[in-house]
């Protein structure tokens, strides 16, 4: 039996076990069952004594793993199978998404910052992380670094350290991620950049994210949403999970096509987890209509989050926002259909009144919130473009982003009349 102690904020939360034959298992630690206000670690995985088995345990701790082709190439990295979760956590399971840490039992647990030194990153730096990330995805098998993020797209986890990007100390909070352009789309950075600055503009609640060029390289930070200072500066952990983590969807089935979540889904979700659900529920909207105006087609359901932070669980701020409409050689179809709709073009008023039915909301306020995001949308497409922009980014492919999805805006507004049932 290989054991891996799973601990938060430096308490032992439970044990994640493989057997003998290679099967997962997790149970929750005594103590941490006694505790009345220690909280399950997933909507999936409540607090009880028996042991969950693989089935049960799989889509949440799993889901904590790069996907696809980036868990491919960690995997090789590592030296280690693709299909063994187990041992990709013991080697990527020292910062993860949310509050969690998996480590070998008996390995000291950082105390903070306390000790943790990171490494400040040079431009020339900046450049060998640039250029090895392909090939090893989060920096996997690098002396020290244990990160995992879930996702198919290159990343790694760093410390923004006065400004500068840094790699973490050993198990070290990281409170940025750092993406790379997706090598066989162009203009990546700076569509992922201009499509969560228009949804900030618009007043959704996103992770903040920052263009930066490196010797005419582009590159993304983003500020982790599940991560903040204490009084003394030091980077605390706060917990989070994905919607397939909390409804017990393993990765590879995230799309609702392969039996991942719907939107209807989701919205149950929120509405029985959620501290305040009323709030959540009508933030979840505006991301639904947001996606399909600006043609993000990925949004699915590990794209979406659940934060457990002092307020109670919540949605958390939105993040990976592309507009993967801008390259043709991507589906237009939803990762999620509205109301049966699986693009732009399909979509009309009866379209809205079915997912009207399946969000649980009326039809007239989904309209009004509908017209009042295009209008914004239209209003302010140009000028985020121009606050984006800055040397080393790709000022055509920004234009003809902006340009596109003010287009988009206005035809998303043709969707809500009455005429077209």
């Amino acid at each position: 039996m290989r054991i891996l102690d799973v601990h938060w904020d430096g308490r032992l939360v439970g044990h994640l076990t493989q057997n003998e034959h290679g099967e997962l298992g997790f149970a929750y630690a005594a103590e941490w069952l006694a505790d009345g206000l220690a909280p399950a670690i997933s909507a999936s995985l409540p607090k009880v004594a028996e042991a969950f088995n693989r089935r049960q345990c799989r889509p949440f701790f799993g889901g904590l793993l790069p996907e696809e082709s980036q868990r491919d190439s960690a995997a090789r990295a590592l030296g280690v199978s693709a299909g063994n979760d187990f041992a990709l956590l013991d080697r990527l399971g020292g910062d993860v998404a949310g509050a969690l840490q998996l480590l070998r039992p008996g390995e000291p647990l950082p105390k903070g910052d306390q000790g943790l030194t990171p490494v400040t990153l040079d431009a020339a730096g900046l450049i060998r992380v640039l250029d090895a990330l392909p090939g090893r995805p989060l920096m996997a098998g690098e002396e020290g670094m244990r990160l995992s993020l879930a996702g198919a797209q290159s990343k790694v986890p760093v410390v923004l350290d006065d400004g500068a990007v840094a790699l973490p100390g050993p198990d070290q909070a990281t409170t940025h991620i750092l993406k790379p352009p997706i090598a066989r789309f162009t203009g990546t950075t700076e569509n992922e950049a201009y499509v969560m600055r228009l949804a900030a503009a618009l007043g959704l609640d996103v992770a903040q994210v920052e263009p930066r060029v490196v010797r005419g390289r582009p590159f993304l930070l983003v500020e982790r949403y599940d991560r903040t200072r204490d009084r003394n500066a030091v980077v605390r952990r706060i917990h989070q999970e994905d919607f397939c983590q909390a409804l017990g969807v393993p990765s590879e089935a995230k799309y609702a096509s392969e039996g991942g979540p719907g939107l209807k889904d989701c919205f149950d979700l929120l509405r029985r987890i959620s501290a305040r659900p009323a709030v959540d529920v009508l933030k979840l909207l505006d991301a639904v209509i947001f996606n399909l105006i600006v043609g993000n087609a990925d949004a699915h359901g590990k794209n979406f989050s659940i934060l457990y932070d002092a307020n109670g669980p919540r949605l958390a701020p939105l993040y990976d926002l592309l507009a993967t409409v801008a390259y043709p050689e991507l589906s237009p179809k939803l990762a999620m259909r509205i109301g049966k709709r699986a693009t732009l073009a399909e979509m009309d008023i009866k379209g809205w009144t079915a997912f009207a039915a399946d969000a649980g909301l009326g039809l007239p306020m989904i309209r009004r919130r509908v017209s009042e995001i295009c209008k914004a949308v239209m209003a302010r497409a140009e000028d985020v473009c121009r606050e984006i922009m800055r040397p080393g980014l790709d000022e055509d492919a920004l234009c003809q982003l902006a340009d596109l999805i003010a287009a988009r805006a206005a035809q998303c507004a043709g969707t809500i009349h009455v005429k077209s049932v």
